[in-house]
């Protein structure tokens, strides 16, 4: 299992602040199945947003998510 974590506009746009998923998907998957699942509010949050596997930056959408992985979701934000 994957557990997705949403913060900040993600959790507001999913109504949910965390859930677990299937493992054996790249983060591409993971984005389309979310969006799927929780309508465009959420897919559009996840155009812009910053996804974090296991507290590091994970830029590579295609490599596949390690089972048992915790992945942020992370909107853009402004401020500091």
């Amino acid at each position: 299992m994957i557990t997705v974590r949403f913060f900040a506009g993600a959790r507001a746009a999913a109504g949910v602040t965390e859930e677990q998923l299937p493992a054996g998907q790249d983060l591409t998957q993971l984005i389309k199945e979310l969006g799927a699942a929780h309508g465009d509010a959420l897919s559009r949050v996840l155009l812009s947003a910053s996804f974090l596997v296991d507290g590091l930056a994970w830029h590579d959408r295609r490599a596949p998510l390690p089972s048992g992985a915790t992945v942020d979701v992370l909107p853009p934000f402004a401020g500091g």
